[in-house]
């Protein structure tokens, strides 16, 4: 073991609730790893406790997981960098990586662990680190996605999840990752992977809203269904496969985070169904809920697309039209008759 904790240190950027339980998954799976926080504070509270106690309480951290408030540091030498961390800030960690890539190790896996779409360029996370780090490091560059809540990673519950990037990229994730209690499925398609974990989000938002208003299961059920015709035809019209949003990141992330009552998305929604307002609510959660923004980015894909996606867009509304909910359930149970499956 301490052969392979030599060879194969591995960094998280990014000290959220996610990101610590990856980073302790990584470290119980025996590799060195180094977390990188935003905050001091944060790193303090790890190396001395080692806990977080603000998103994980009780849980506890391995002595060989390093909190480093230090970007350089936490990029030397190592054999994967895992990304976790709001979509809207994504950008700024490669970017300023840019001084310091001569010490990253040469075919260090760069992965992606959030789930979201930028708004100003309209690109993936991988997108954004393939635009900032140049042809030579796509190889190496992917994602995970899929059904998987932080808290129950972290009870080690057993999870399933979709890791993609290209094959030996894609393969060598895999084994660092894996374990008794952590599944890991491989990819290629990379885009389909972020697009149901990015997308998912809006729906659950969705379905928070209509279990808010009380409309019960049958209409939680059809906004799900209907949520991932809308993911898969937007997703397939960009270069995704059908097929990945019938797996994992497709409709497995979309039903956990449309029906967990740990998804924050949902509970946005469903604060919102109850009537309180937008601005209120996000000020009161120390969390981000990636769809709140991803609907923006999500509506103008779809219009840049013209790919038709009436949920997304009557969520648009209530966020950022001043759409009443009750009268977006109208406007989407009136629309034109027509077939679900499009064959006659």
């Amino acid at each position: 073991m301490a052969g392979i904790k030599k060879r194969k240190p591995v960094g998280v950027i990014g000290a959220g609730s996610w990101g610590t339980v990856l980073a302790r998954l990584l470290a119980e799976n025996g590799y060195p790893v180094q977390l990188w926080c935003y905050e001091a504070e944060v790193a303090r509270q790890i190396k001395e406790r080692r806990e977080y106690p603000v998103f994980l309480p009780g849980v506890r951290l391995p002595e060989t997981l390093e909190p480093v408030t230090d970007l350089a540091e936490a990029i030397r030498q190592k054999e994967l960098l895992l990304f976790v961390g709001p979509s809207h800030v994504f950008r700024d960690l490669p970017q300023q990586m840019i001084p310091f890539l001569s010490a990253v190790k040469p075919g260090c896996l760069w992965i992606s662990a959030a789930k979201g779409i930028e708004n100003e360029s309209l690109l993936t996370m991988t997108g954004i680190m393939k635009e900032i780090l140049g042809e030579a490091y796509h190889p190496f560059i992917g994602c995970l996605s899929g059904p998987s809540f932080a808290r129950e990673v972290a009870r080690e519950l057993p999870t399933a999840i979709s890791l993609g990037a290209p094959k030996d990229a894609a393969e060598r994730a895999q084994r660092l990752l894996a374990n008794s209690y952590f599944r890991v499925y491989t990819n290629s398609d990379t885009l389909g992977l972020e697009m149901g974990g990015a997308l998912k989000n809006v729906i659950a938002l969705a379905a928070g809203i209509s279990d808010g208003l009380g409309l019960g299961h049958n209409t939680r059920s059809a906004l799900i269904t209907r949520g991932l015709a809308e993911i898969s035809r937007l997703g397939v019209k960009m270069g995704a496969r059908q097929s990945t949003f019938f797996g994992l990141a497709g409709i497995g992330d979309l039903v956990l985070t449309c029906t967990g009552d740990l998804s924050r998305n949902r509970t946005v929604g469903l604060r919102l169904g109850q009537g309180e307002k937008l601005n209120g609510i996000l000020a009161s959660m120390n969390m981000v809920a990636e769809g709140v923004k991803t609907t923006r980015a999500a509506y103008q894909l779809a219009l840049r697309e013209q790919v038709e996606m009436p949920i997304v867009t009557q969520v648009y509304g209530i966020l950022y039209e001043n759409q009443a909910p009750r009268r977006a359930v109208r406007d989407l149970m009136n629309r034109d008759l027509k077939s679900e499956t499009g064959d006659y």
